[in-house]
């Protein structure tokens, strides 16, 4: 029994020694895009949407009437431009893109003929609501895109609007945004 016990002591002093590190865990670098589910043709005519869009939205916060219409009547351009035939889809997920682009074109035109800077932004709430699900039907993976939402807006009915940041800047009520939040987040880019 002694001969077991001097044996294994150093056998268990080697193994109470060995210190208990864990491995560091390495920073991974972000990685890069890699190739989209979708044609290069359709990215950059949903690309161009977006941009469209984003002007719009940029048009009501500095309350200009004039670039409101302009920047309308770029993104419905945009919407007759989309390259919804270069979508790499089912038939079925083309055809409720087809239905939600149809959708924001007929509420742009309807913005187009609103009366009231009020009224246009309850044109433009419903055109956010068409633009996101459009973005969630193609599944646009170039880039993240923030859905926002100010509770205040429209007698504190709330409305949303999408943005390329999580930066806020509030088309409703501008100047009101710490009330603010980011709703969602869409990202559908592809990650090594």
């Amino acid at each position: 029994m002694k001969k077991i016990i001097l044996c294994s002591f150093p056998l268990f002093m080697l193994a109470c020694s060995n210190k208990d590190e864990k491995p560091k865990p390495v920073d991974v670098p972000q990685a890069a895009l890699t190739q989209s589910a979708n044609s290069e043709a359709f990215n950059k005519s949903f690309s161009i949407l977006l941009s469209n869009y984003y002007a719009l939205k940029d048009a009501f916060i500095k309350e200009d009437t004039e670039n409101i219409a302009a920047n309308a009547k770029a993104l419905m351009i945009a919407c007759d431009s989309l390259k919804l035939g270069e979508l790499k889809a089912d038939a079925a997920i083309v055809e409720t893109a087809k239905m939600n682009n149809q959708n924001l074109k007929d509420e742009l035109k309807g913005l187009q003929g609103e009366v009231g800077l009020l009224n246009k932004r309850k044109s433009f709430q419903m055109a956010t609501s068409d633009m996101y699900d459009l973005l969630r039907v193609v599944k646009y993976d170039q880039a993240i895109v923030y859905m926002q939402h100010c509770p205040m807006a429209f007698e504190n009915r709330g409305a949303d609007w999408l943005s390329n940041t999580s930066e806020v800047a509030n088309p409703y009520i501008p100047g009101m945004d710490g009330c603010v939040e980011v709703k969602d987040s869409v990202d559908y880019r592809i990650k090594k």
